[in-house]
């Protein structure tokens, strides 16, 4: 019995991640990235993830409507995400569920896999 999730053409499936950024679909990437079921693209995050403030989030409030939930990947390991930061960013439409990069990887996509919109906001292993 074959039990590989069908995933949809032109999905985006996260295959590997390390310090220096990450592979998605075919492609590599420098740094962080945010992944979307549809698209990769860079992310103009701060290196560390305590400078993370609520503009690090503004493509990603701006299309709050169309997310279910944004796992946030912080790195090797799991980090505090501010209980301030994440009630203002609550109050524009975004849910943020943060782990270590790679639990993040793995959790978008299973979730992606499953069809919801979700969004994978990943910072590199360092």
């Amino acid at each position: 019995m074959d039990v590989t999730p069908l995933i949809p053409e032109g999905r985006q499936i996260i295959q590997g991640y390390s310090a220096d950024g990450f592979k998605v679909s075919g492609k590599s990437y420098d740094g962080a990235i945010i992944v979307t079921p549809a698209a990769t693209s860079p992310w103009d995050a701060p290196v560390a993830f305590a400078a993370l403030d609520e503009n690090s989030f503004t493509s990603l409030t701006e299309q709050a409507d169309d997310i279910d939930v944004v796992l946030l990947g912080s790195g090797v390991r799991g980090e505090f995400f501010p209980p301030k930061l994440r009630q203002a960013l609550k109050e524009k439409g975004l849910v943020i569920e943060t782990m270590d990069t790679g639990a993040a990887c793995r959790t978008y996509n299973v979730l992606m896999a499953e069809g919801r919109r979700v969004v994978a906001a990943l910072m590199p292993l360092q």
